[in-house]
C-alpha cells in the first residue's frame, strides 16, 4: 500500500471527511482491520483565507509547497490538497513535493464522464469558478462545464466561507443552492459537481435531480486507486 500526504485543514470540516473517507474505502477493499496508510498536514486557514482574498496565490503557492515537502520528507508517495481552490497552487505543490499530485479535477472528470454527462454546472468558491484553471482542466477532459451567473457565485461563496467551513448548516442555504441548481439546468447543465469539498455537507448528491459527483468522494476514490495500485 502506497503511502498519501494530505493537505488539509482548508477546511477541516472537510478534512475530516476525506480522512473517514479514504479510510472507510480502504477497508472496504482490502476487508478487515485494514486502513489507509497517511500523512495529514493541516494548515490554519484563516490566514490562507486572507491571502486568497488579496489574491496572493504565490503566498499560498508557497505555504502549500513547503507542507508538500513536509510530507514528502516523511514518507508521501502522492499529494492531495483537500478542496478544490488551493488546486490552483497544484503546479507549486508537485513541484515541492516531488511526487504526483492526484488532482481533483480531473478525478471529478473521469466520475463525470462515467455517468454521461458533458455540459456540469460547477458550485465552488468564487474563485474555483471565476479563475480558469479549473473549468479549462475539465475541458481538456472533453467536458464544457459551466458557472452559475454572478448573483448566485456570490450566494454561493457566501454560503460556504461564512457557514460550510465554519460547520454551520441552514436550510434556507439547502434551498438555495437547491434553486441555483434549478437555474443551471434551465440554462443546459445535464449534470453538477461539487466542486467545493464542503457542500457535500449540505446536500446528497444521490438526492439531485441531475447526475451529480462531489468532488471530495472523486478525490478520495483516485487516491485510494494510486494507494492500492489500481
Amino acid at each position: 500500500m502506497r503511502t498519501l500526504g494530505l493537505i488539509g485543514g482548508i477546511s477541516a470540516e472537510s478534512t475530516v471527511v476525506y480522512y473517514q473517507l479514504i479510510n472507510r474505502l480502504v477497508r472496504e477493499r482490502l476487508g478487515g482491520l485494514h486502513s489507509a496508510k497517511l500523512i495529514l498536514w493541516s494548515v490554519d486557514f484563516a490566514p490562507i483565507a486572507e491571502l486568497q482574498a488579496k489574491g496572493d496565490w504565490d503566498e499560498t503557492g508557497r505555504q502549500l509547497g513547503e507542507a508538500a515537502r513536509r510530507l514528502a520528507a516523511a514518507g508521501a508517495e502522492a499529494m492531495l490538497i483537500c478542496a478544490n481552490t488551493m488546486h490552483l497552487n497544484a503546479p507549486q505543490v508537485a513541484e515541492a513535493g516531488g511526487v504526483p499530485v492526484i488532482h481533483i479535477a480531473d478525478a471529478t472528470a473521469q466520475a463525470l464522464t462515467a455517468r454521461g454527462v458533458r455540459r456540469p454546472l460547477l458550485l465552488a468558491t468564487r474563485f474555483t469558478m471565476e479563475k480558469p484553471f479549473y473549468l479549462d482542466r475539465l475541458r481538456g477532459q472533453g467536458l464544457d462545464g459551466f458557472a452559475p451567473e454572478q448573483a448566485d457565485r456570490e450566494r454561493l461563496h457566501a454560503i460556504i466561507y461564512d457557514e460550510l467551513c465554519q460547520g454551520v448548516i441552514r436550510e434556507e442555504s439547502r434551498t438555495a443552492v437547491l434553486e441555483i441548481i434549478d437555474r443551471g439546468r434551465a440554462a443546459g447543465a445535464d449534470g453538477v459537481i461539487f466542486g467545493c469539498t464542503e457542500i457535500g455537507l449540505l446536500l446528497d448528491p444521490a438526492q439531485m435531480a441531475l447526475p451529480t459527483v462531489d468532488s471530495a468522494v472523486a478525490h478520495c476514490e483516485a487516491a485510494v486507486d494510486f494507494a492500492l495500485g489500481g
